[in-house]
């Protein structure tokens, strides 16, 4: 059994006592599916590598609640081999980890954007917590370290999938934490209804054709009076209502719809949600997202006016990053 599989063997006894019971029959055949060697023609090529990693023993100890995620044995003493394994699933970009003594300094500070989001959330302790757009999983980590009964991660990128199951192998089972390799359309809503106490959003808002249908499948996914945390890019109010781009907004060609916070806050509150507020507004720096080792393709610094940062190469306001938390209803 290929660990892209294995991985699941594990996944459907934490779901026995969840509302998320019946995805034991329903989500099967979708991975079978999803994770095809032609759907992207590089899992082949990530297989051996992840295996040679897997020849490594379970770190003796995981520190999960730190910016850079830990996964060590022996202080100072990094295996043989595995810098140039782990660089083989590059570009790393969320993140950072350490892993055996390997510093995965990735695209994106993703510790920064958690640090704005923690201190508004609900207590995760003993919650289920869905992340739709996880990415390489960083954040799910921190979920457990934040004492999350189950974290759920969604993304249909199968780098992001392997780079998830290098650290699930190095931080072991006793964290259940897991991947699926899907978009959120194609996930299915339990027969009894939303399963998640928690359902994050971040940075994917603006990648929807359809935002508001995207906003009605988080909502689904929620249990009544669940949490949403949507992190998505606005435009200030004074800019504009909405921003739909021309052709590509930061070089980005899937950007569709960038509201101002009022605009965002009244599409949620027309989908049913309640509560709504924004708790954090942020200009992204190119301190936070640049190039590195890990990431060596273009970043931010690139994608803005060389003459004016506080304005995208093509001429729209730089990057600013709403954090909106909201309800459902009882």
């Amino acid at each position: 059994m290929k660990p892209y599989h294995q991985h699941y063997q594990h996944f459907w006894p934490k779901l026995q006592q969840t509302k998320l019971i019946d995805w034991q029959n329903t989500l099967p055949p979708l991975l079978e599916d999803a994770l095809r060697p032609d759907i992207n023609g590089n899992l082949e090529r990530w297989l051996p590598p992840l295996l040679d990693i897997l020849e490594y023993p379970v770190s003796e100890h995981f520190e999960l609640n730190r910016s850079a995620v830990l996964a060590q044995t022996t202080p100072n003493r990094t295996p043989p081999k595995l810098p140039e394994l782990l660089k083989q699933f590059s570009p790393w970009r969320k993140g950072p980890f350490e892993i055996e003594g390997v510093y995965i300094d990735t695209e994106w500070h993703s510790d920064w954007k958690w640090n704005r989001v923690l201190p508004h959330i609900s207590p995760l302790k003993n919650r289920t917590v869905l992340d739709i757009g996880c990415g390489s999983g960083y954040h799910l980590w921190r979920m457990m370290g934040e004492d999350a009964k189950l974290a759920v991660g969604v993304d249909p990128s199968l780098l992001f999938m392997t780079q998830f199951l290098v650290l699930k192998h190095f931080i072991g089972e006793s964290v259940p934490a897991y991947f699926l390799p899907l978009t959120l359309e194609q996930l299915p809503v339990p027969l009894t209804g939303g399963g998640f106490d928690t359902v994050f959003s971040m940075g994917v808002l603006y990648h929807r054709r359809s935002p508001i249908d995207h906003l009605l499948d988080l909502k689904r996914h929620l249990k009544p009076r669940g949490e949403l945390i949507l992190e998505t890019l606005v435009v200030p109010e004074d800019y504009a209502q909405v921003l739909v781009p021309n052709e590509r907004y930061a070089q980005m060609n899937n950007v569709w719809f960038l509201p101002n916070i009022k605009e965002l806050a009244h599409w949620m509150t027309r989908c049913g949600y309640q509560n709504v507020r924004c708790v954090d507004l942020d200009q992204t720096s190119t301190e936070e997202q640049r190039a590195t080792e890990w990431m060596t393709w273009k970043s931010l610094a690139d994608f803005l006016d060389p003459n004016d940062s506080s304005k995208t190469i093509e001429g729209y306001p730089a990057p600013l990053r709403a954090v909106m938390i909201a309800n459902t209803p009882k």
